[in-house]
């Protein structure tokens, strides 16, 4: 489960990166991600809000899906919840990966390149706070809670959010590539 925040357009997440040290968070080190989205010729990912994507990362690559938005995945406080299938690739496999899916007929849609900054605490294993930088698009603060239970997660994503100062700021429900691609609503 996660929820995501836009800071404002002067903020460059310093502020939140020092709440988040004083507060015990360790930052993990730093990293750029340039992800390639795809759609179905037959299906707008754009209208049902799924993900087809080839990330890379350092020496990492993986594809990633993650199925349809509906009612059941977007709760009325922003909190997104959806099952992702993620297959490891060597890391030399992106380009390959990417011919794959346009040989089968996946449409390219845009690549994104974010990079960011992920704090983890000792006493909370299953979360992380990430400040990501997405080019030409803008600064976001996002709560990430790995749990079986949404509920749980939830509140621990609104309490982490209060703790950070950033409880009143927009929530971002739409994905990356949403917002890279200048879409406004979902």
């Amino acid at each position: 489960m996660e929820r995501k925040r836009r800071l404002p357009d002067e903020d460059d997440g310093s502020f939140v990166a020092r709440m988040l040290t004083g507060l015990g968070w360790q930052p993990d080190a730093p990293v750029t991600e340039v992800d390639t989205y795809y759609s179905r010729p037959d299906v707008d990912y754009m209208q049902t809000v799924e993900c087809l994507r080839v990330r890379r990362r350092g020496d990492f690559c993986e594809i990633t899906y993650k199925p349809p938005s509906a009612e059941a995945t977007h709760s009325s406080d922003g909190v997104i919840s959806k099952k992702e299938t993620n297959v490891l690739l060597a890391f030399d496999q992106a380009q390959q990966a990417d011919q794959l899916l346009e040989n089968i007929g996946m449409r390219r849609l845009v690549q994104v390149k974010k990079h960011r900054a992920a704090y983890r605490h000792p006493k909370h294993p299953s979360v992380s706070v990430n400040i990501d930088t997405v080019a030409g698009v803008g600064v976001f603060v996002e709560t990430e809670v790995i749990s079986a239970d949404p509920e749980t997660a939830s509140d621990t994503v609104a309490t982490i959010e209060r703790r950070l100062g950033v409880a009143d700021l927009p929530t971002v429900e739409l994905p990356y590539r949403d917002l890279a691609m200048g879409c406004t609503t979902s």
